[in-house]
């Protein structure tokens, strides 16, 4: 695989000096239960970023519920945290790799290569029996400097600007009932993009946790372009990455990611929206 390491990798690799862990756990609507968790045990050597400080900037009235930080400020974030350009950075959380694959795209988005999610998560670790501790290291602050990679990236309007381009492919990351618009328990319009097929995020996980294997990933995807564009949304841009790692993966080199998602896209005024598994549309 690609993008990520197994538990008995990192447990071989944990102490090399370029290898620096991030715990990422954060559960939505619990927002100081990730830092609660990392005080309490973590992974030795691993230090904390948070979805919400440090992985997003603040709300505003376009840009969705997970704003992209700012990448000078995040740049001074991963800096402060020991990440530098020759660190290999290994990502994990306890919620399936939704918050380890934000914080591995964003190093993506920034030129960082050596960057992977933990399979499995903290949990697994700590059933395995490997170490963990409530000790924090010192930080020894490290130079990071991002060239960031703009083609990862696409907005609400370039996004509106393909809707009719047949070249390019929607992917909806939400469970099925999201995006038919069935249910919505977060947002404030129901639905999704006109034309964007769905692909639910978690079903890149085997029954036991673990990531499938790049062949599995492509039965996933079975039916998309290998050249084509792909254009990769969620609610907020979170639940999206492990989609977009996914697909990387399955062999897919277009991939880009719709960060605003669901939540920037109902932001604005007259942007279409479709309910049901036809591209039945309606104005916000």
């Amino acid at each position: 695989m690609k993008n990520i390491v197994s538990l008995k990798w990192l447990l071989a690799r944990m102490y090399e000096s370029d290898i620096v862990i991030v715990d990422c756990r954060f559960q939505l609507g619990k927002p100081e239960s990730g830092r609660e968790a990392y005080t309490e045990s973590h992974i030795p050597g691993a230090v904390y970023l948070d979805l919400e400080k440090d992985l997003s900037a603040p709300i505003e009235e376009h840009g969705g519920r997970h704003p992209l930080p700012d990448i000078a400020e995040l740049t001074v974030t991963l800096s402060r945290a020991g990440i530098g350009n020759a660190s290999r950075v290994i990502a994990y959380d306890d919620q399936g790799g939704a918050m380890a694959s934000r914080l591995w795209w964003l190093l993506k988005y920034m030129g960082h290569e050596e960057v992977y999610v933990l399979d499995e998560g903290f949990t697994a670790w700590k059933n395995a029996e490997f170490p963990v501790t409530a000790d924090q290291k010192v930080l020894i602050p490290a130079q990071f400097l991002a060239t960031v990679q703009h083609n990862l990236l696409v907005e609400a309007d370039e996004v509106r600007e393909k809707l009719e381009d047949a070249t390019v492919t929607l992917i909806d990351s939400r469970e099925g009932a999201r995006y038919r618009g069935e249910v919505e328990p977060i947002d404030r319009v129901a639905g999704h993009i006109p034309g964007a097929i769905n692909r639910f995020w978690a079903e890149g996980r085997d029954a036991d946790g673990k990531y499938k294997s790049a062949e599995g990933q492509t039965a996933r995807f079975e039916g998309l372009p290998q050249d084509g564009e792909l254009i990769v949304y969620c609610g907020s841009g979170v639940t999206a990455c492990p989609n977009v790692l996914a697909l990387q993966e399955a062999g897919f080199t277009n991939v880009r990611l719709y960060a605003g998602s669901w939540s920037d896209w109902i932001s604005y005024e007259g942007n279409a929206v479709a309910v049901g598994d036809k591209e039945e549309q309606k104005n916000t």
